[in-house]
C-alpha cells in the first residue's frame, strides 16, 4: 500500500495518486512478484537446526548476504510437501522444493516440477539427478536407525530381529511410510533386507507390538531417543549425525537381515524448481548457489551430510567421522521406478499389516 501523503497542490497530489495506484496494481501482478527479493523453499526436515546452527541456517543467511534475496522456509514431511504443492498448483506459493526419494519423483510425476539444470550439476553423479533436469541432489544422505546409547550401551541393537525384543515395547517408533521420506525408506529397506514385500509386512506386523504409533516427522523422534522416552527410532545419517552435538545420547546403526550384514541406501536431499514458481529467476540463483563448491564443502562440516558433487572432497573432522561410520555397510540401490509406480500399493500393504 502507498504511504500516506502530506497535503500537496491538487495537480501534484492527483499525479501522485495515479502513480501510487499504478504501483499498487503492478504489485499484485506476477511480474512484480517475480522481481521480489525473496523465494519460498518447501523442504523436508533435517537440514535446519532449532538453535540456528544448521546447514540451512548458514546457507540462507549467506545467500541473502550475497544476493539480497530472502529465503522463506516451510518444513514438512516429504509426502506432505508434495501433497501441498499439488493442492496449490493453481496458485503456486513455493519456488523450490527439497524432498527425499521417492517423493521427488512423485512430484515430477504429478507435473509439479520445472526443468532446470543448476550450475555445477555436471559434477553430480547421474544416479543423483534427473536426466531431464527436473531435480538434482544437493546433499547426499543415507537411511539409518538410532538408539539411546546410554541405556543400551552394552546391548545396542544390530538386526531387525533385535527390535522385536519385548524390552522395546512402547519404546520404539518409526515415522509413517507414505508421509515421511525416512518412514517410507524403512519400508524400502525392510523389503530389501527381509526377502520381499510379504516377508517385510509380516515382520512389521510383529514389530507393531513394540511400536508407539505414527509420526509424520522423523525429526521429532531424535529428541525422544536422546531423552530416553524412546530407545529406538528411525532416522537418517545426516540429520542424526548433525544433531549429536545437542543430542549426544544417540547411537547410529543399520539393522541387518538374517545374514547379519548391515545395509542402507542413498536418501539424498533432492531439490527442484517448482512449476509456476512466483520467483523463478531467484529460485534458479538459489539452486545454482546450493551446488557451489563452498556450500558443498559445508554439507559435511556444518550439515553432517555428504557432498552431492563428486569433485568436492571434504576433509573436515565430520567428513572423516562420516566415512568411518559407513565402513562395512552395504549400500544397495532401490528400483526407484518400481517404487514410484507401486508406492501406493506398498503403503496400503503396510497399513493392512499394521492396522495403521
Amino acid at each position: 500500500m502507498p504511504r500516506s501523503l502530506k497535503p500537496r497542490p491538487l495537480a501534484l497530489a492527483a499525479a501522485l495518486s495515479v502513480l501510487a495506484l499504478g504501483t499498487t496494481l503492478t504489485g499484485c501482478g506476477a511480474s512484480a512478484a517475480g522481481n521480489a527479493k525473496e523465494i519460498t523453499v518447501y523442504s523436508a526436515d533435517g537440514l535446519k537446526a532449532e538453535d540456528g546452527s544448521g546447514f540451512y541456517d548458514k546457507v540462507f543467511k549467506d545467500f541473502q548476504k550475497e544476493t539480497g534475496i530472502k529465503v522463506n522456509y516451510v518444513e514438512g514431511g516429504s509426502g506432505e510437501l508434495v501433497q501441498r504443492l499439488d493442492r496449490e498448483k493453481s496458485n503456486t506459493k513455493a519456488d523450490v522444493v527439497v524432498t527425499l526419494p521417492p517423493f521427488i519423483q512423485q512430484a515430477d510425476g504429478k507435473g509439479l516440477l520445472e526443468a532446470y539444470t543448476p550450475k555445477g550439476s555436471e559434477n553430480v553423479a547421474a544416479s543423483d539427478k534427473d536426466p531431464n533436469g527436473k531435480w538434482t541432489s544437493i546433499a547426499n544422505n543415507y537411511l539409518c536407525f538410532i538408539y539411546n546409547s546410554m541405556e543400551l550401551k552394552s546391548t545396542p541393537p544390530k538386526t531387525w530381529k533385535d527390535l522385536l525384543d519385548p524390552k522395546f515395547k512402547g519404546k520404539l517408533q518409526y515415522s509413517t511410510p507414505g508421509v515421511a521420506g525416512d518412514g517410507t525408506a524403512v519400508l524400502i529397506k525392510a523389503m530389501h533386507d527381509l526377502g520381499g514385500k510379504d516377508k517385510a509386512m509380516a515382520f512389521l506386523k510383529d514389530l507393531q507390538a513394540n511400536n508407539v504409533g505414527p509420526s509424520k516427522s522423523t525429526g521429532q523422534l531424535a529428541p525422544k531417543v536422546d531423552k530416553g522416552e524412546l530407545l529406538v527410532a528411525n532416522g537418517d545419517v545426516q540429520m542424526n549425525f548433525a544433531n549429536m552435538k545437542s543430542m549426544p545420547n544417540q547411537g547410529i546403526f543399520f539393522p541387518a537381515g538374517d545374514d547379519g550384514k548391515p545395509t542402507t541406501f542413498a536418501l539424498p536431499y533432492a531439490a527442484g524448481l517448482v512449476k509456476g514458481a512466483p520467483h523463478d529467476e531467484n529460485a534458479k540463483r538459489f539452486l545454482d548457489y546450493l551446488l557451489t563448491e563452498p556450500v558443498q564443502k559445508a554439507v559435511s562440516g556444518v550439515g553432517g551430510g555428504f557432498s552431492s558433487r563428486t569433485d568436492v572432497k571434504a576433509t573436515d573432522l565430520s567428513a572423516t567421522s562420516l566415512a568411518n561410520l559407513m565402513k562395512g555397510v552395504e549400500i544397495f540401490r532401490p528400483d526407484w521406478a518400481d517404487i514410484d509406480r507401486n508406492l501406493p500399493s506398498y503403503v496400503n500393504a503396510w497399513k493392512a499389516a499394521t492396522g495403521s
